[in-house]
């Protein structure tokens, strides 16, 4: 006896593996962008330690530059001008299989 068809709708595809839907519901939530915003906060953390940590806040990763808000403006001096090659060095050993060309220090407000 001949098996019913199924009948699809517009659209609508095969079965599809789980791997594939967890990555498209993971971009569609942006769920990745957030695991690598906690990792590029952990790794300045670690890297410019309590005291700058305290007074700093990632801001973001574009294009091989983590840029980073500096409360005040000596803060931003210091930074730019004296810690800014120890503190990429650092952060390319902890964020190995990130891109991570520049470090750029932006006054800001920090929350």
């Amino acid at each position: 006896m001949p098996q019913p068809q199924q009948r699809k709708w517009p659209g609508q595809r095969g079965p599809q593996a789980l791997g594939e839907i967890v990555s498209r519901l993971f971009t569609a939530r942006g769920w990745g962008r957030r695991q690598g915003q906690l990792q590029l906060e952990q790794a300045w953390s670690e890297a410019a330690g309590p005291d700058i940590a305290s007074q700093t806040r990632v801001n973001g990763l574009r294009r091989g530059v983590l840029e980073v808000l500096v409360g005040n403006a000596a803060l931003h001096q210091e930074l730019a001008h004296y810690h800014k090659r120890r503190l990429l060095e650092q952060l390319r050993r902890r964020l190995p299989g990130t891109p991570l060309t520049d470090l750029r220090f932006r006054a800001g407000v920090l929350e």
